[in-house]
């Protein structure tokens, strides 16, 4: 795929309508953060219970994303993306008729399959489709749908959340699923696959790069740490802060904002030098986490200041992440990219388990914060040794473009010796 200064420019139509899926991915991921505390009450569980909701999304997402880039793996893109979005919708109608939170925590299981399935198939059909100097600008529009799902999705979740209850954000969320689903099957072209069917084993034989391995443990620590205080972030606000309410909606595009601006700073960075972009997050992040457990959390305005830039560096990971080991894989595109999901998915269950855990203990409001920052601290290691290993130093391999989201049995000319034996 030829890399001209013009098609780097400009991102093709399929990355900005995939973007309206990941958009309504991001929105029911991230919903229930903003309305924990009245679906705990309405399902009779505590709050920090009610955080298993968070929990078990990501647990989802975890299994899966990988789990089911290879059970479709032969299937069309667009039969795949469109099936995705209707098990989705499906998942967010039980939710919303059941009464039980044993089943609502299986509805978000089912949902979180859903997500999964989408994300990996929508992540690699987009980088496929640019130039290979601009793959983290396109992950980067993809994952912005989760920062927009941040400033409008999360808030106005929230904000029907509390006026009509949490059951009719879920079925608005089935309802557009529906519509997104119509779209994506109108735009998006079936997948031919004119140049045989992948192979399962060598779709696993790309997976041997300890480069790879090292990007995935930096991403669950680096989204897992800023998550951990994200997914109780309404405590916080309401308990320590001070804020009604009413406004945690409204406090929440704060964060969304954050999330646009580290967004587009990743995917545009993320091209340029990933390592440095990949370390500079972290150390935001871990700084912003440490502040938060500090008299200055109990002050609102201050709060919201470090909620933008926490969603800033946190949202600035995943373009960059999930680049690289797109990269560092070779031929098995989809999967990294699902790797790649499940790794934030990893990141973000483990941090909300034991933040919420932390917040049950002596650290109390500020729990989730210690657990973050010790989350990030720990992400400075493999970043280090992706450095030490100068791991960003090799040529860029090019995906194939007749089939952008299959991965082929065969090794691609353009990867590089060195690349090949990582």
């Amino acid at each position: 795929m030829s890399s001209s200064p013009e098609q780097s420019a400009k991102l093709p139509f399929v990355v900005w309508l995939l973007t309206l899926g990941t958009f309504l991915m991001g929105t029911t991921e991230f919903i229930v953060a903003g309305i924990l505390p009245e679906m705990a009450a309405d399902l009779g569980v505590g709050v920090s219970r009610g955080g298993l909701l968070i929990t078990f999304f990501a647990v989802g997402m975890i299994v899966g994303a990988p789990a089911m880039a290879i059970a479709t793996l032969r299937l069309p893109q667009r039969s795949t993306l469109v099936l995705a979005l209707a098990v989705f919708a499906l998942g967010h109608v039980i939710a919303a008729l059941v009464s039980s939170f044993a089943l609502v925590l299986v509805a978000r299981v089912i949902t979180a399959f859903a997500t999964g399935t989408f994300w990996a198939v929508a992540g690699a059909v987009a980088l496929a489709a640019v130039a290979p100097n601009a793959r983290a600008r396109a992950s980067g529009m993809i994952i912005s749908g989760i920062g927009l799902a941040t400033v409008i999705g999360v808030p106005i979740g929230s904000l029907v959340g509390n006026h009509i209850g949490w059951r009719g954000a879920f079925w608005a969320l089935a309802a557009l699923a529906g519509v997104v689903a119509l779209v994506i099957g109108r735009f998006i072209p079936a997948a031919s696959h004119t140049d045989g069917v992948p192979s399962v084993r060598s779709q696993f034989a790309a997976l041997r790069s300890g480069r790879f391995w090292l990007t995935w443990v930096a991403g669950v620590l680096l989204l897992g740490g800023v998550m951990a205080v994200y997914s109780y972030v309404a405590p916080l606000l309401t308990d320590r802060a001070g804020v009604p309410t009413g406004a945690v909606s409204l406090i929440l595009v704060g964060y969304g904002i954050g999330a646009l601006i580290g967004t587009n700073i990743g995917g545009r960075l993320g091209d340029r030098a990933p390592l440095a972009a990949l370390a500079g997050a972290a150390l935001i992040a871990f700084l912003v986490l440490a502040l938060l457990q500090t008299p200055l959390s109990t002050d609102p305005v201050a709060t919201v200041v470090l909620l933008i830039l926490m969603g800033l560096a946190g949202q600035s990971v995943p373009p960059v992440a999930s680049t690289l080991a797109v990269r560092f894989a070779g031929n098995a595109p989809t999967l990294a990219y699902a790797l790649s999901a499940s790794a934030f998915n990893v990141g973000i269950a483990g941090g909300s388990l034991t933040a919420g855990v932390a917040l049950d203990s002596s650290p109390g409001l500020t729990g989730p914060a210690l657990v973050g920052m010790l989350m990030v601290a720990l992400a400075l290691v493999p970043l280090a040794a992706l450095g030490a290993l100068r791991a960003t130093r090799t040529d860029v391999p090019a995906l194939p473009a007749s089939e952008p989201s299959r991965a082929r049995g065969t090794e691609e000319p353009s990867r590089t010796a060195e690349e090949a034996r990582a």
